[in-house]
């Protein structure tokens, strides 16, 4: 079976090309932003950054979805990164370096049956210390009531790559928070694209794909970010989760977790969380 050569969108941004880590089918775990904008002030008051408590530098996105839970992607939870004592949440920030608030975590639950040699059930649950202070620039998002179709435009963020070379050249990251806009794929003609290009991938229902033109995409240090349903401006409406994609803007497909595929899951785990809470 030849090398697949398809690119996580997360793990450690500092680490990724010095330290890759590949799944079963030879998935390299790291992502980023090509080609995209720069965001304004509060344009995406729902987006996280988490950031390393050892190094204190972004290695995945997460969203709000109320004062004390954040979504992110299972992959960004894993080893050191699923341990709240070396993570912390920064919210509210537009530049990667500086401003927002910083909440730390008391609890990182990943999906029990993640598994990365299927690159499926690719979300993570985090509960945060203290509850987060909402402000102009500091929101939750809503879950979706009903499924995302294809052919739909929706926005993606985050402060991944917005350039990288594989062969260990100049990768460069934003400064400022970077969003595009792709369009949705169906599941069968997200199957389509692949097959057309000769390249493998295990796409099904849970899975919710993205189209760009070329040079634009997810990469390195988006994983876990937000792919919102920005249809109507007054509710805006989470709909995937950054999980993978072949670096970095070559025209394939980029994939997301569903969100409504797990709406039970985040739902149980919520519940299950929120007794004890202060």
């Amino acid at each position: 079976m030849k090398t697949i050569n398809i690119f996580f969108l997360a793990l450690c941004v500092g680490c990724a090309l010095a330290n890759a880590k590949f799944d079963g089918f030879g998935f390299d775990l790291t992502p980023r932003i090509v080609g995209g904008k720069d965001a304004s002030e509060g344009q995406f008051p729902y987006q996280v950054s988490l950031r390393s408590m050892v190094t204190k530098k972004h290695f995945c996105g997460a969203s709000i979805l109320s004062s004390r839970f954040l979504l992110s992607a299972a992959h960004c939870s894993q080893e050191i990164n699923g341990k709240p004592k070396y993570v912390f949440a920064v919210v509210g920030a537009l530049n990667r370096v500086s401003g927002g608030d910083s909440y730390e975590l008391d609890t990182i639950t990943p999906h029990e049956k993640w598994d990365k040699k299927t690159v499926l059930n690719d979300i993570s649950l985090l509960r945060t210390a203290k509850e987060i202070v909402f402000s102009d620039t500091i929101q939750p998002i809503a879950l979706p009531t009903q499924d995302t179709p294809g052919e739909i435009e929706v926005l993606l963020s985050g402060w991944g790559y917005i350039s990288y070379s594989p062969t260990g050249g100049q990768s460069t990251l934003p400064t400022l928070l970077q969003f595009t806009k792709p369009n949705t794929l169906s599941v069968d003609g997200c199957k389509q694209v692949f097959k057309e290009k000769k390249h493998p991938a295990n796409i099904n229902e849970s899975i919710l794909c993205t189209i760009n033109e070329m040079d634009v995409g997810a990469c390195h240090g988006d994983s876990g970010g937000p792919l919102v349903d920005a249809s109507n401006p007054e509710n805006k409406i989470l709909v995937g989760v950054v999980s993978w994609g072949i670096p970095c803007g070559k025209g394939y497909p980029d994939a997301f977790t569903r969100v409504y595929s797990f709406l039970d899951w985040i739902g149980e785990q919520i519940a299950k969380q929120s007794p004890d809470l202060e």
